[in-house]
């Protein structure tokens, strides 16, 4: 009998994310399992890194104990010369310190412009490795190979790339689109299961402001905090539908001018909660999953949205077992700052992605504190 993983073999996917404009390149998004050991031909036959034949992997202890000999294995076999740069796990390494790992990697192995940069890891991996392509030499070919949920979900795809600053998160970056985007979904079977439950936020967050069958699915599952929970049907809907939608709306908006900042739905409280914290009690997905908690109470609070569908949102935030009530010695005043020093503040107003019902969603000005510090005061834990 087939696994869950190797049914979706069976079941591979290739999206395209296609710009309109013509800038920046066209590039593909494949979901097939078992494809890591691929790779290196994929790369060739896409032609990219084939000038210089030099490719960095950037990546971390522990994904790369899992994967990387694989990694390396896949690209040698295609002729590239491999070099490795392993950073440290977690969001609060995303820094200056460990871009300059990269950069210094980059010298060593003698990357040209026509050299390749591969991130194999989650989100923070991915976000590094693409800002580090965006800008050493003025700009190199990069490709994701997300090894977490939330990778191949949300982050892998889009562009958006960086690291953060002491005064807040993701403030130093550039948009540097992939060109290609290779997920293995088989990898999941080595993600603990906290990461697997804490990307479930952004899949939920997708159900909410863009695809109600996505939501609707997810309610029919008992659980969501884990992988064997989940049936191949609703693992391949959730990977297919998710980066589909981050297709949709980034090939529409690359650069978060109009519809892409509904992508930010519980993020704007969700980074504070985070750097506030430290990036230490709440790994990402949890941050964004209690600011969903809190936009979608701030939603009902202002009448964007109605109580019934702020009630099926927690629903899937539980079924996740993300958590839903603040901690009861955090400072609010320091969430309300940190949000003010959000690089979504406009015009000096904050900006708040709000629901207006089970799969769309807009961005608003009329978010105000005091309503804000309200909600907050609400959801912490007594």
């Amino acid at each position: 009998m087939m696994t869950d993983l190797e049914t979706m073999a069976t079941n591979s996917v290739n999206i395209t994310v296609n710009f309109p404009s013509g800038q920046p390149q066209d590039y593909e998004i494949a979901i097939a399992s078992g494809s890591l050991d691929n790779l290196g031909e994929k790369l060739i036959s896409l032609g990219l890194g084939k000038k210089s034949n030099k490719v960095l992997i950037v990546s971390n202890p522990i994904i790369f104990k899992h994967y990387g000999d694989r990694t390396v294995n896949s690209l040698t076999s295609a002729g590239f010369q491999v070099g490795i740069s392993i950073l440290p796990a977690g969001e609060r390494f995303k820094t200056p310190t460990s871009l300059q790992k990269i950069y210094n990697a980059a010298l060593e192995n003698k990357l040209e412009r026509s050299s390749l940069i591969v991130a194999l890891g989650g989100g923070v991996v991915g976000d590094m490795a693409g800002y580090a392509a965006a800008t050493w030499l003025r700009g190199l070919d990069f490709v994701q190979v997300p090894t977490t949920l939330l990778a191949m979900t949300d982050s892998a795809i889009g562009g958006k790339t960086g690291i953060n600053h002491p005064q807040g998160k993701n403030l130093i970056g550039a948009f540097h689109q992939p060109r290609l985007v290779w997920t293995d979904p088989e990898v999941l079977k080595t993600l603990p299961a906290r990461e697997f439950s804490s990307a479930m936020a952004e899949v939920i967050k997708y159900g909410v402001i863009w695809d109600r069958e996505l939501f609707e699915q997810l309610s029919t599952c008992n659980r969501l905090d884990q992988l064997r929970y989940l049936q191949s049907e609703i693992l391949n809907l959730i990977l297919t539908h998710c980066a589909r939608a981050k297709a949709e709306i980034v090939s529409k908006d690359e650069k978060e001018g109009n519809i892409r900042a509904i992508l930010n739905y519980g993020h704007t409280v969700g980074h504070a909660i985070e750097m506030v914290t430290n990036y230490r009690l709440f790994n990402h997905g949890e941050a964004v999953g209690l600011g969903m908690v809190i936009a979608g109470a701030i939603a009902v609070e202002l009448g964007f949205w109605t109580e019934s569908d702020r009630a099926a949102q927690l629903e899937l935030i539980i079924k996740a077992k993300l958590p839903t009530q603040l901690p009861h010695d955090i400072d609010l005043e320091q969430i309300l700052r940190a949000m003010s020093q959000d690089k979504k503040v406009s015009s000096g107003k904050i900006m708040f992605v709000m629901p207006t019902g089970i799969g769309s969603a807009i961005v608003s000005d009329r978010v105000d504190l005091d309503t804000v510090s309200k909600v907050l005061h609400l959801h912490k834990h007594p």
